[in-house]
């Protein structure tokens, strides 16, 4: 773990547990042990969202070769949640890794880079639209006449910012990047990796000329943040503290992007909580209530998170002895 990463991570941690305090350890573990096996049945609704996901991805791959199969999608966007989730990356270890998984099924770097990149983006896109869907619609009853206008700026300049990445995604920005990179430490460490990077530019273009491709990319994410909303009115259920369609959507959509704001601190660690505190009196939610929303959905990402860091784990250990054979068996 980088210094930058730690004390990131420090400052994350210091703020979960201090909010933690604030409401009180016991009474946030009580409401959040009321849930009982219920949290179980939140694990498994995580699936559909995690499905549409993969199908994101799935749907930029070549289907004519092995990587582009959608349980080779479903696996990479599983292990790449993990990593997000549970180690202290970022919100940059899930995508490289997903790269390197799908690389080692068979995909040419390129491709898979490309998929990936172009797949978060419009995951990107579309979690400010389901942002600002959550906020117009909890709006629309006059429940954010202060706080409305505000959240509705701060989500546009963030779709707006992601708009920018995509446009520098289709004139080069890795190539760029990397060149950049050469004439500060030298081209003879850098030329080549330039050269890849290049490849994965050309490789991004002709995935945007496909628009069909990437409008379905787009909607399948935006499927699976809606979908996240059942997952809030599930969590709240079995919390003792039921909400409309509406509030779970307001908690899920804000909630999201401010857990999408704070990507550097690894998983969101503090400022997760902090939002779902700041939204609970919009919809009537004692703070209590809404910390035990976070530390349920914590459990679930751990219930679904372990298994697929073990699952990582032993594909990169299976990678490696197979690549170790072929190398021996190359110099016989």
């Amino acid at each position: 773990m980088s210094r930058a990463a730690f004390l990131l991570f420090s400052i994350g941690a210091a703020l979960f547990v201090g909010l933690l305090a604030w409401q009180g350890f016991d009474a946030v573990t009580t409401t959040l042990m009321s849930a009982g096996w219920g949290l179980a049945v939140v694990a498994a609704f995580h699936l559909l969202p995690l499905l549409l996901d993969a199908g994101a991805i799935a749907v930029l791959l070549d289907r004519k070769t092995r990587h582009g199969t959608f349980c080779s999608a479903l696996r990479a966007r599983w292990t790449g949640e993990s990593v997000n989730s549970l180690l202290p990356a970022g919100q940059i270890g899930g995508p490289v890794l997903m790269v390197r998984y799908l690389s080692h099924r068979g995909a040419r770097m390129r491709d898979a880079a490309a998929a990936i990149t172009v797949s978060t983006t419009t995951q990107a896109l579309s979690q400010m639209i389901f942002a600002l869907l959550g906020i117009l619609l909890f709006g629309a009853q006059g429940n954010l006449s202060d706080q409305r206008t505000p959240i509705i700026v701060v989500t546009v300049i963030l779709a707006a910012c992601v708009l920018v990445f995509c446009v520098l995604q289709r004139r080069g920005m890795f190539g760029r990047v990397l060149r950049m990179a050469a004439k500060v430490f030298g081209k003879q460490n850098w030329d080549g990796l330039a050269l890849r990077a290049d490849a994965v530019d050309q490789a991004i273009r002709e995935m945007y000329r496909d628009r069909r491709k990437v409008a379905i990319s787009f909607l399948l994410n935006l499927a699976g943040w809606i979908a996240g909303t059942g997952e809030v009115w599930l969590i709240l259920y079995f919390l003792g503290h039921p909400v409309g369609w509406h509030e779970a959507l307001l908690l899920e959509s804000v909630g999201q992007a401010i857990r999408g704001a704070a990507f550097a601190i690894p998983g969101s660690l503090g400022a997760q909580e902090g939002g779902y505190l700041l939204l609970a009196p919009l919809v009537g939610l004692p703070p209590d209530a809404a910390l035990a929303l976070s530390l349920a959905k914590r459990v679930r990402e751990l219930v679904l998170g372990i298994p697929g860091l073990i699952y990582l784990h032993f594909s990169e250990r299976k990678f490696q002895r197979r690549r170790a054979r072929a190398a021996l068996q190359g110099t016989d």
